[in-house]
């Protein structure tokens, strides 16, 4: 908490006249008796109180307090509501980060909502480990804390995975182009449904959010979690996604459902004069090497309303004369595939 910076260990400062302090500077900080810090550390708190005292911590201004994310109940056995749809949230943990590496942990929590983007129940959770054919690198580890031995022996039912995701109408992670690549390696069921991304489709900057990692997010919605095992950050997802926005802005979830809604457009600016390249590197193109079927070619993903724009950019900036680019209509159900 951070009623801990008033406390200082040490012994009590002698007090230095008025005079002694403008020759030596500021006056030095009072530091607590050790008999008070002693006092302080042995003081007790009925359970029952805890959330009272949270609330009165908080009210002072002074204190911001975390509480303990705790998972919400599953209820599997209810019946869905007319107009209610079925979302799941996807984690992964990997051996690495590259091309070549394997998911070791898979984690969905499957919720309900409706067309107005409200969150219903938890209806289902899924968690499972899987040992790789390549080895778990340092790196990894040191993020998820899987290690070979915690893996070893474990295989996906991959019948249970396509059964858990058939009623889903839309898959959520919080990096989408990292997770779904890997999910769709492992089953069919993945690549069928929409997919949406809740670290870049939804405004957190806007919104007052520091950071888009989900540790950052978390805090600032007033909690914490014994985060990156798969099943633990689907949980904890869900309850930022639910935690309602500033200023009367909805929820998180509405914002990030009425992204998903919307296509996107990939410009493809192919056989751009190489001078250009810097060009359309500051314009945030990225370089596809033809290596996956598609053009070998710079490229840029946008919405509807700045499509017109771009192409005018290219245009009258890169080619500096009239074109039709290759342009893909990107909807939810083929985004964060590349």
């Amino acid at each position: 908490m951070s009623g801990q910076a008033d406390l200082f260990l040490g012994f009590d400062a002698p007090l230095v006249p008025i005079e002694t302090q403008r020759s030596r500077g500021p006056a030095p900080v009072r530091r607590q008796p050790r008999h008070e810090l002693a006092e302080a550390s042995s003081f007790k708190l009925n359970p029952a109180h805890y959330d009272a005292a949270a609330q009165a911590l908080q009210e002072t201004g002074r204190y911001r307090v975390l509480r303990e994310l705790m998972p919400r109940p599953i209820i599997s056995d209810r019946t869905m509501d007319d107009g209610e749809r079925i979302g799941i949230i996807v984690d992964t943990e990997t051996t690495g980060k590259d091309a070549t590496d394997e998911v070791i942990e898979l984690g969905m929590v499957a919720f309900t909502f409706n067309e107005a983007g409200q969150i219903g129940d938890v209806i289902g959770v899924f968690n499972a480990l899987r040992q790789p054919a390549v080895p778990i690198s340092p790196e990894a580890m040191k993020v998820h804390k899987i290690t070979p031995e915690m893996v070893k022996g474990h295989v996906l039912d991959l019948d249970e995975v396509e059964r858990f995701l058939e009623p889903a109408h839309l898959l959520i992670a919080h990096n989408a182009s990292f997770d779904r690549p890997f999910c769709e390696r492992l089953a069919r069921g993945f690549s069928v449904k929409a997919w949406a991304c809740s670290n870049s489709e939804i405004a957190w900057a806007e919104h007052g959010f520091e950071g888009t990692k989900l540790a950052y997010l978390l805090g600032q919605c007033g909690w914490f979690h014994h985060g990156h095992r798969a099943t633990d950050d689907c949980h904890a997802l869900l309850e930022v996604l639910c935690h309602p926005l500033p200023d009367e802005a909805g929820s998180p979830f509405a914002r990030l459902l009425n992204t998903a809604r919307k296509p996107r457009f990939r410009i493809w600016a192919e056989s751009t004069p190489f001078e250009q390249k810097d060009v359309l590197k500051r314009r945030s193109y990225r370089w596809n090497d033809g290596s996956n079927g598609r053009p070998k070619s710079w490229w840029i993903e946008v919405g509807e309303e700045a499509l017109e724009a771009e192409v005018a950019f290219l245009r009258d900036e890169v080619y500096r004369r009239e074109l039709e680019p290759f342009i893909q209509k990107i909807t939810a159900f083929e985004r964060f595939r590349f």
